[in-house]
């Protein structure tokens, strides 16, 4: 990693803390003098269209989306994206047009001022118990039959292989399935062009955003989890791979 992505990444860092840290009196504001979900669809989408343009362009990062006309933000939808840096939750929140929740690790939690944000605007899962799979698996299904988007990594964690992807889980095509919510998926082709290929720096840059046309699962059940779970690793790697192709080809 270069000197000027070492020193990057900690401005990042500490911007990132320190707009968090300004940004707590506007959601406690919101907390107080708004009725339940209300504050909570403030706070997020203050989060997700404010804070986080700010932190980008504090960073001097920009984003090229493509295909948001294809998202109905009438629609609650359960989002999947590809997951291999800790600047891809930032780039999803802005990237999608409307407001979700996301699926996070409760070990989140324990990060100073992020974690109590966590907290109360995400949905957590505690990864090693059943018991917390369990409820997380409740929660999500009520939150989508409340009209909310849910923002899930099937990867479950960082890919740190060589490979494009790492492989699926299926609990976000189980739980699209079982509550008919159609799968919108988000991919971004580039992470490692402002992240580093180990993404263990930060530099400014432009990343590439595409979103595929959504996927209905009205007509699928369960014995159709795979083959969903397959059809979308498919989609995302023809994308992941045609981007590398491009950036390999002969000019």
């Amino acid at each position: 990693m270069s000197v000027f992505r070492k020193i990057w990444l900690v401005w990042a860092t500490t911007a990132f803390l320190l707009l968090m840290f300004l940004s707590i009196p506007v959601i406690v504001f919101n907390m107080v003098f708004s009725p339940g979900e209300r504050a909570l669809n403030r706070n997020i989408y203050y989060l997700h269209h404010i804070f986080t343009p700010s932190f980008l362009a504090v960073v001097g990062i920009r984003l090229q989306v493509e295909g948001k006309e294809k998202l109905n933000l009438s629609q609650s939808y359960v989002i999947v994206g590809n997951h291999s840096s800790a600047l891809d939750f930032i780039v999803n929140a802005h990237a999608f047009p409307g407001v979700f929740r996301f699926l996070a690790k409760q070990e989140l939690q324990k990060i100073p001022i992020f974690g109590w944000v966590v907290k109360k605007m995400c949905l957590t899962v505690d990864r090693s118990s059943a018991m917390s799979r369990a409820r997380s698996v409740v929660a999500l299904k009520q939150n989508l039959a409340n009209g909310w988007s849910i923002f899930i990594y099937p990867e479950g964690s960082r890919n740190k292989t060589n490979d494009l992807l790492a492989p699926f889980y299926d609990g976000a095509f189980r739980i699209a399935i079982q509550t008919k919510a159609p799968i919108a998926i988000q991919t971004i082709l580039n992470v490692a062009a402002v992240a580093g290929e180990k993404a263990d720096g930060l530099q400014p840059g432009v990343l590439k955003i595409v979103w595929e046309t959504p996927i209905e699962t009205v007509n699928l059940n369960d014995t159709d989890i795979l083959t969903l779970r397959d059809e979308v690793a498919g989609r995302m790697r023809a994308r992941l791979h045609a981007y590398k192709s491009a950036l390999h080809a002969p000019q």
